[in-house]
């Protein structure tokens, strides 16, 4: 945004600085007039000699005003140039921090992001101005590095189908026998791929942006709607969650969260589907539960498979990554799963817990702050409601 040129803030505190001096000055002298020369007479007055000898004329006001006032102006003078200098040099001291903070902002302004302000002294506003200046450069150099990383895998991703597809082609066209059936069928499957990744891509954007209204959310609901979607999986793959066959028996107890029913179903499905692919071959179980307490309620999902190590554990909700080894098959994914459950956790306010189990196998964990109570007249008036419609 472009300003009109003013005064600095430096020179603008030197000038209240001074003011404010100048103005205590008046307020001095009027204080001296006002309690003092109004008491001294207007006209002379001859005295007596007293007890200690002295004897003569009563100094007049307008005698003490002549006196006073030259010597005065020259105070008042001094308080001036004492107030300048003094609030220049003052001003100086006060806003060295803000200075320093400038010159960070400028150099994040210009894509350095790794400098620190690293402002010493004691906590005050200034400091803590600074310190929370260093946490936001802090956040945005992750946000940043993160993003390029993303950027590189999805540009890498989606690069991958579409070589292959030309690679398909390619083959078609050299060899004319080739039967047509085959290689739409490859190139069905390759382009059925690659909107999968940019469905995702764009639900982790919708995700990051927070663009949704909250509302009450059962999970335990979420739970038994996406377990009915994976069944066909979970059965092709030899899978077997816990209370699968019999959703009414699923022995979650409600856990109402607040946030996107459609985004917390998105990671509520993610969850199941992670667990079920990443399994052991045949005779796999999957362990779901709910919880809720006074402040958060808890999604748990556990599955069996191989024993993960701390370092792979740490990169699971990275993009692009799906566990120890990239899967082929129909319903590998895109490597997006978790770190769309992440995103999702994260813009609800929540926590997202990753453990390996001592005998093979993930249990993730997922806190969410619970829905706030209904206020009675509203509960009263949902209730009213509902008897209207239900006659």
């Amino acid at each position: 945004m472009d300003r009109q040129p003013g005064l600095s803030v430096r020179l603008k505190l030197t000038l209240s600085y001074a003011g404010f001096l100048m103005v205590a000055g008046t307020l001095l002298l009027a204080a001296v007039w006002l309690f003092l020369l109004r008491y001294v007479p207007d006209r002379a007055t001859l005295t007596s000699e007293d007890a200690s000898g002295l004897k003569g004329v009563f100094p007049i006001r307008s005698h003490l005003l002549n006196e006073f006032a030259p010597r005065a102006a020259v105070v008042m003078v001094i308080l001036l140039v004492f107030g300048l200098v003094g609030g220049w040099l003052l001003a100086g001291r006060m806003l060295a921090p803000l200075t320093r903070i400038t010159d960070a902002t400028r150099l994040a302004t210009h894509g350095s992001l790794a400098h620190r302000i690293r402002l010493p002294g004691r906590k005050d506003e200034l400091r803590e101005l600074a310190d929370a200046f260093d946490g936001m450069l802090a956040r945005l150099e992750a946000h940043v590095a993160e993003q390029q990383r993303f950027a590189a895998n999805a540009s890498h991703e989606l690069r991958t189908p579409l070589a292959t597809a030309q690679a398909v082609l390619d083959v078609a066209r050299s060899d004319p026998s080739r039967d047509p059936a085959e290689v739409y069928a490859r190139l069905h499957a390759i382009n059925a791929r690659a909107i999968d990744l940019t469905e995702a891509l764009l639900l982790l954007s919708r995700a990051e942006q927070r663009s949704f209204t909250r509302e009450p959310v059962d999970l335990s609901l979420l739970v038994e709607e996406a377990e009915e979607t994976l069944l066909p999986l979970a059965e092709k793959r030899g899978v077997t969650v816990e209370d699968f066959e019999d959703f009414e028996d699923f022995e979650g107890e409600p856990a109402t969260a607040h946030g996107s029913p459609a985004l917390l179903l998105q990671m509520t499905t993610n969850l199941l589907h992670n667990a079920i692919v990443h399994n052991l071959p045949a005779g796999g179980t999957v362990h779901v539960s709910t919880a809720a307490g006074p402040e958060h309620v808890e999604l748990t999902v556990e599955n069996t498979g191989e024993r993960l190590s701390p370092e792979l554990l740490a990169t699971l909700t990275e993009p692009f990554r799906r566990g120890t080894e990239r899967l082929h098959d129909d319903h590998a994914g895109v490597g997006l799963g978790l770190a769309i459950v992440k995103a999702i956790v994260r813009v609800h306010d929540g926590t997202l817990t990753l453990a390996p189990r001592p005998a093979g196998g993930l249990r993730i964990s997922v806190r969410l702050p619970v829905a706030p109570a209904p206020h009675p007249y509203d509960r009263a008036h949902t209730e009213q409601f509902r008897t209207a419609t239900s006659e």
